[in-house]
């Protein structure tokens, strides 16, 4: 079986990065340049995507969640800082329910607690109907852009059509599927992590509701809003974005 990609930068305590849909490990470009001064930065490109685009892909939320710890335990590291980014909020908090005393901090970055989000900018229903009716190409065009605030005119949106150069419609399909069928919210109350929760305020994938549900239902979380950024912040407002994560793990 191939190995995934993983990038791994950077001296201190851990902090593991988990990209979302049709994402990859460069998606973390300027999280890396910045959190490599200050942690030790393992980016895994998750099977299927990016870097990982010849590994078979995953279409549960939970193999994706044990992939990532496979990847952490074999860099023999035990306790450590997470962040996931949109179906990687998803998979950061299913890893918190496998093995929640390994981690340290959390952060669920443009997430939500249900995978079949309720006031997307169309229904997982639609977005598979349309992959299989479309094909890959049509939707690499089409969803990326709705994640920033000015479209694929966004200054970093080369990134995202860099992730997805490779990606097969299988992997896309399976990962949409793996969306659908999760659902975290019962788990919620049991995070004992201190946790952060990011938004940009006109993200059309996850609504307030989403993520104020997070917030509600975490125990010891807090709630960052970024005011005029869509689903991709990391992207349209990185400086602020690494201070932000930078101030909360310190």
């Amino acid at each position: 079986m191939q190995e995934i990609y993983i990038d791994d930068i950077g001296e201190g305590y851990p902090l593991v990065l988990v990209h979302g849909y049709l994402g990859s490990s460069a998606m973390w470009k300027f999280q890396k340049d910045y959190l490599k001064n200050y942690f030790r930065v393992i980016a895994p490109a998750l099977p299927g995507f990016g870097e990982s685009y010849k590994v078979k892909s995953l279409n549960s939320i939970n193999a994706m969640a044990k992939i990532v710890l496979k990847c952490v335990q074999k860099k023999k590291i035990n306790k450590f800082n997470l962040m996931g980014h949109s179906m990687g909020g998803m998979i950061v908090q299913e890893i918190v329910k496998i093995a929640g005393d390994n981690v340290n901090k959390l952060i669920c970055f443009a997430t939500g607690s249900i995978g079949n989000v309720p006031d997307r900018f169309e229904s997982l229903d639609v977005s598979i109907k349309r992959l299989k009716e479309q094909g890959i190409k049509e939707t690499v065009k089409r969803i990326p852009p709705k994640w920033f605030v000015h479209g694929n005119k966004a200054k970093n949106y080369y990134l995202c059509e860099d992730a997805t150069k490779e990606i097969s419609e299988e992997t896309a399909y399976n990962a949409l599927n793996a969306m659908k069928n999760w659902n975290g919210l019962e788990n919620l109350k049991n995070i004992k992590n201190e946790t952060l929760i990011i938004w940009g305020d006109k993200d059309v994938s996850y609504n307030f509701n989403q993520v104020e549900m997070l917030n509600k239902n975490v125990p010891n979380s807090k709630l960052e809003i970024f005011k005029g950024c869509c689903h991709n912040v990391h992207l349209e407002e990185p400086e602020n974005f690494n201070k932000t994560i930078k101030n909360f793990l310190e």
